[in-house]
């Protein structure tokens, strides 16, 4: 029986690991897709909060919030905020910058 619980542990941690993964990745693109659409640099992707939850749907899942920095002129970085639930989208905050 020990086994069992040994089995399902391992098997929860390596689910859970393979969805933080797939979440991070897609925030990854939505930031690229979001930096391409006001034609800044991307610099760099960052998880600032995650948790477990229900989402708006009522199914669980992970609710995250990423900051990603841009550089609209080389010189200064600004950041925006993605927030996601699960791999979907939910906002974008983008702070004012140079064009």
């Amino acid at each position: 029986m020990a086994s069992l619980w040994t089995f399902i542990i391992i098997g929860a941690v390596i689910y859970l690991f393979w969805l933080n993964r797939k979440v991070a990745e897609a925030a990854n693109a939505h930031a690229k897709r979001q930096s391409e659409q006001l034609q800044v640099q991307l610099m760099s992707v960052a998880c600032i909060k995650r948790r477990f939850g229900l989402l708006k749907n009522g199914k669980p899942g992970i609710k995250s919030e990423f900051i990603f920095e841009f550089s609209s002129d080389g010189e200064s970085v600004y950041q925006g905020v993605l927030l996601m639930e699960n791999e979907m989208l939910k906002s974008v905050v983008v702070p004012p910058h140079k064009i």
